[in-house]
């Protein structure tokens, strides 16, 4: 069989919270299940829609050799996964539709209602309910005795057997990036310059910490844990990706959450050498250690990006982050001590923040050796535990995906407006320092990289013209 696997473009918006261009990285979940496929000795395509503006033309001639098709969606872009599914089914009525990925997971069954045109929904980890799936198309299966999934069933939604979540990570295939080789992963977000070529990396799956604005499967789906791949089967797969890519973004939630696990694999690539930059993407402060930065920095990790996300220790406690501001100030300390390139994000609109708690997070951010940092607006997140709390209230409706902490939904004390216009002067208080616009010049002639200038100041200057509209 054939089958052409789909990434939605994320809808584009001109508001303060969709500042960042659409995700660049490549569709990890989907090229898992490539590999899956490939390995059970069939075909796949894969398009993204975040990479190029894909004709209805091109979408048709690709279903044309097509057997089935599958789509993974996050809330953020099921509309957008909304139009593409009407389209497959207006080209080919009877082609098999299958959904899947955070949006499914969350939404279970309904999210059948959200994607009318889809046939059948995939709940949590897909790799192994795909072969099922296969059998299935092939006749050889009842919808009804797999795991995972939801189905149309003589217009009912109907649940087929409990999910299964896979134990041992070691016994999947690594993902078959070569199914995603047409396109350019490398534009990273404000401009940090990446080596081409680019892909990403996971070496665990889920999330050991219980911060309460933090959307979780372990929240909806039970026994979900936090799983990590063996030292040996991390460090195997980097080999193999170190002979072709030349930067690799690691994905994981919190990848040095278990220190003893991250020396053993740095220990390991430092042996066998490695010539590819490492992106850690998810970190947590409590994990700074100089013995282990150091070895990062050997192996070529290049960039930290952290959720620091408070200036104020009593809003870190609200959230149960079970971090402190001196180990923020530290971990971002010996980041920069190290030349690692560091990045962190900030949540502005905890419902017990107060102006004052707002400047203090501006004013602590600009304290810190950062290269770059990001300001948002707290979301009341379907999975979150924020989320659960307030739908118990009945203060959002069980129906939404993400609703802003708005003063006028008794979700925090301050309006939407005013939720924009702290994070406008939070953007400019950061990026227009002296001091801040002289260090990136300085660094900039060290790396003899410009990049992040010249897209600094396009950011700044779309920044400036929201904040006019």
């Amino acid at each position: 069989m054939k089958f052409l696997l789909i990434k939605p473009g994320e809808q584009k918006t001109s508001d303060i919270f969709s500042i960042y261009a659409p995700s660049t990285h490549p569709p990890l979940g989907l090229l898992y299940l490539g590999g899956i496929l490939e390995q059970a000795g069939h075909e796949v395509e894969v398009l993204d829609y975040n990479m190029e503006n894909i004709t209805r033309e091109q979408l048709k001639n690709v279903m044309m050799s097509s057997d089935a098709v599958g789509m993974t969606i996050y809330s953020n872009d099921y509309k957008s996964a909304q139009n593409i599914s009407r389209m497959i089914k207006e080209i080919d009525p009877n082609i098999p539709l299958i959904i899947g990925g955070p949006h499914c997971s969350f939404t279970q069954g309904h999210s059948l209602n959200d994607i009318p045109d889809a046939d059948i929904s995939v709940i949590g980890e897909g790799e192994h309910v795909i072969l099922d799936l296969v059998k299935y198309l092939q006749g050889n299966k009842k919808l009804a005795d797999v795991h995972g999934i939801y189905y149309r069933d003589n217009g009912s939604i109907t649940p087929g057997k409990p999910l299964q979540i896979i134990e041992n990570l070691d016994d999947l295939p690594f993902p078959a990036r070569h199914l995603v080789d047409k396109y350019d992963y490398g534009n990273y977000p404000f401009g940090y310059h990446l080596k081409k070529k680019v892909t990403a990396l996971e070496t665990s799956r889920g999330c050991p910490f219980r911060c309460r604005f933090c959307s979780r499967y372990n929240n909806i789906i039970p026994d979900w844990g936090f799983r990590q791949r063996s030292v040996e089967n991390v460090v195997k797969e980097i080999q193999e990706l170190d002979e072709k890519y030349r930067s690799v973004r690691i994905d994981d939630d919190s990848f040095l959450a278990d220190r003893k696990r991250a020396h053993k694999i740095f220990d390991k690539l430092l042996k066998i050498g490695t010539n590819a930059d490492l992106l850690i993407e998810g970190a947590r402060v409590d994990s700074a250690d100089r013995d282990l930065y150091k070895k990062m920095k050997k192996t070529g990790v290049t960039l930290i990006s952290y959720g620091v996300e408070s200036g104020n220790q009593d809003v870190l406690d609200f959230y149960n982050k079970k971090t402190t501001l001196q180990q923020i100030r530290k971990a971002i300390n010996l980041a920069r001590e190290m030349g690692f390139f560091t990045s962190a994000s900030f949540i502005l609109g905890a419902p017990i923040e107060t102006k004052k708690h707002i400047e203090n997070t501006i004013e602590f951010a600009c304290s810190l050796p950062l290269d770059i940092a990001s300001f948002g607006p707290l979301g009341y997140i379907r999975g979150s535990q924020l989320w659960n709390e307030a739908v118990e209230s009945k203060k959002i409706s069980s129906d939404t995906f993400i609703v802003l902490a708005d003063s006028r939904k008794g979700l925090g004390n301050f309006t939407r407006e005013e939720l924009i216009a702290h994070i406008y002067q939070a953007y400019k208080t950061f990026y227009l320092r002296p001091t801040y616009l002289l260090g990136q010049i300085y660094r900039s002639l060290l790396r003899n990289d410009y990049s992040l200038l010249f897209n600094g100041w396009k950011f700044l200057y779309s920044l400036n013209n929201i904040g006019k509209s």
